[in-house]
């Protein structure tokens, strides 16, 4: 061997180590796609048998019971009513997985359906290339919660931010249950069509941010400081509660302004944006010192922070109350790119949001 193709022992051991989380990795996604396959057709098989099965009126409502009780027998697992009810649940909500099916295991399908090529051909290239995403990206315990949501509008939605942030099971039910969807922009826009294609060029703000998980109650008294302090401990559920892109730089980041120092209490930059993002935490109602505190920081970074390739930075300022129609005219005539926005440290019922939402619009209408 040529000195230059030499190969050290470290190289050797690093090398063992990348190729057993790569091939690890690959196995872990070649299992959870088998499971997603194995759910969805068994969802398909009952659903079919209850459109087509010769005896299926001897069963009536009792099939899934009927079902669970001879697959138990044959020693399968997660086959009981319910789970053989979110099964087919699974498979009326994606049956657009069938082309995904014909590519990979073709031959557990029935025979009376046709060739591969009429099965795809019956499922629009978007739909499939969207359904081959997140079955090959999605596990199929995301599949599970996202079956339960209330329209194709919310659940193109979770499948979107699923995608784009990586998300666990975890955190797509925190922000299910956190009526995420309800507290952006979204709720009131077109269906979409599913596109990963490009990244969302405007920054998200959501109205209100959700902080539960500091476990601090409404009724509690805590400062400024101390909800800061949190946030910054739980700093993963922090950003994900911010949205995608967020990356933290800094906490109370001091600047100097004349032969003053200020503090700016977070620093992010969005690395899909191109600019930083400052936010301002504030406890008690909203005021217009406030913004106009958050704009000459704001102004102060477009000055001496901005580099080459960065765009304008954007201030968000998070209240615990706020009278819109205050926040309307204080923003007015603002050249920077100001956010005010509510904060709550519980989680509220949907109700609650639903009434939020509709008298938030009503303010601004």
């Amino acid at each position: 061997m040529k000195p230059e193709q030499a190969i050290s022992f470290e190289f050797i051991v690093s090398s063992i180590v990348e190729v057993d989380i790569e091939l690890s990795l690959q196995a872990a996604r070649a299992v959870n796609v088998s499971l997603t396959l194995r759910n969805w057709l068994i969802g398909f098989y009952i659903a079919e048998f209850e459109l087509y099965g010769i005896d299926r009126a001897k069963y009536g409502d009792k099939l899934l019971t009927a079902v669970s009780e001879r697959l138990e027998k044959s020693k399968l697992t997660n086959v009981a009513h319910q789970q053989l009810y979110r099964y087919v649940r699974f498979y009326q909500t994606y049956p657009q997985i069938l082309g995904f099916v014909a590519e990979r295991v073709q031959h557990l399908l029935p025979k009376r359906l046709a060739s591969q090529e009429q099965i795809l051909g019956t499922v629009s290239p978007q739909l499939d290339s969207s359904s081959n995403l997140l079955v090959q990206h999605l596990s199929y315990s995301h599949f599970e919660r996202l079956i339960f949501t209330d329209t194709d509008k919310q659940r193109i939605f979770y499948e979107q931010q699923c995608l784009r942030g990586h998300w666990s099971v975890r955190e797509l039910k925190r922000q299910i249950s956190s009526f995420l969807y309800e507290r952006t922009d979204h709720a009131n826009q077109p269906q979409t069509t599913f596109d990963l294609t490009t990244d969302v060029k405007k920054l998200e703000i959501r109205d209100p941010y959700i902080f539960e998980f500091l476990g601090i109650k409404a009724n509690e008294s805590a400062t400024e400081t101390a909800i800061e302090h949190g946030l910054l401990k739980k700093i993963q559920d922090f950003i994900l509660e911010l949205g995608n892109g967020f990356c933290f730089e800094a906490r109370q980041k001091r600047i100097l302004i004349g032969r003053e120092h200020f503090f700016v209490d977070l620093v992010f930059y969005h690395r899909i944006l191109k600019c930083h993002v400052l936010i301002e935490l504030k406890l008690g109602k909203f005021t217009h010192e406030n913004i106009g505190q958050l704009n000459t920081y704001v102004t102060w970074y477009k000055r001496h922070m901005m580099t080459d390739g960065d765009n304008p930075p954007v201030g968000i300022l998070l209240c615990n109350q706020k009278n819109q129609a205050l926040v309307e005219y204080a923003l007015a005539g603002l050249d920077n790119d100001l956010f005010v926005s509510k904060y709550l440290l519980e989680l509220p019922s949907k109700e609650i949001i639903q009434r939020f939402l509709t008298e938030t619009l009503k303010e601004q209408s």
